[in-house]
């Protein structure tokens, strides 16, 4: 697909047919995320694909309550989707890569809190886009849900190191046709022309 179109057509999808992804696509989705920027080329993102409804169940269980899920209008749909990835970065990761010789700067300190912008984030967010839109090229819907409540219950459940920070999940699957639009999109956007600022700053 090109890839303006895929960037036209992106949107969240909230309502999945349980069909089963063949795991050749699954596989090339993940394997382009790791194919996103990489700052350093410290490769300090990772990703859980869980597959099934034996393995999303691990999600669903850890990050949502049972008033959420006999309750909320979205749940069914949601909890339908074959597939989870689960973004992963480490700060750990960046910090000791940026204190070696070749990018050692002191005024990043030695814990991560004196980054301006940390590069976990950026990377982490570079991969999750390249997903999206290989969902896209896949014929699949996917939606990011953040990270709110029950990351630490996760990570105990799936094993995750404790240097490593979940960023965000993503539901993928095949649209079921019965979507639950978002009421932000009832929200007007700006004018790309006041986004967009040529030679500087433009009230």
């Amino acid at each position: 697909m090109d890839l303006h179109e895929a960037i036209r057509r992106r949107a969240m999808v909230r309502s999945y047919a349980a069909d089963a992804i063949d795991p050749a696509v699954i596989d090339r989705i993940v394997g382009a995320a790791l194919r996103a920027p990489s700052a350093g080329n410290t490769a300090g993102t990772s990703w859980i694909v869980l597959a099934g409804p034996l393995e999303t169940a691990s999600y669903w269980e850890a990050t949502t309550d049972e008033s959420w899920r006999t309750t909320s209008p979205r749940a069914a749909g949601l909890r339908r989707a074959p597939v989870i990835l689960l973004a992963y970065a480490s700060a750990d990761e960046y910090v000791a890569r940026y204190a070696e010789p070749d990018k050692a700067d002191p005024r990043l300190g030695t814990d991560g809190a004196a980054w301006p912008v940390p590069y976990w984030t950026g990377d982490a967010a570079f991969g999750v886009m390249t997903v999206l839109l290989c969902a896209v090229d896949a014929g699949l819907g996917a939606c990011i849900l953040g990270n709110f409540r029950g990351e630490d219950a996760l990570a105990r459940a799936l094993s995750v190191p404790p240097s490593w920070r979940l960023f965000c999940a993503i539901t993928l699957g095949h649209p079921d046709g019965n979507d639950h639009r978002s009421r932000s999109l009832e929200r007007a956007r700006p004018d790309s022309s006041m986004r967009i600022h040529r030679g500087r700053w433009r009230a």
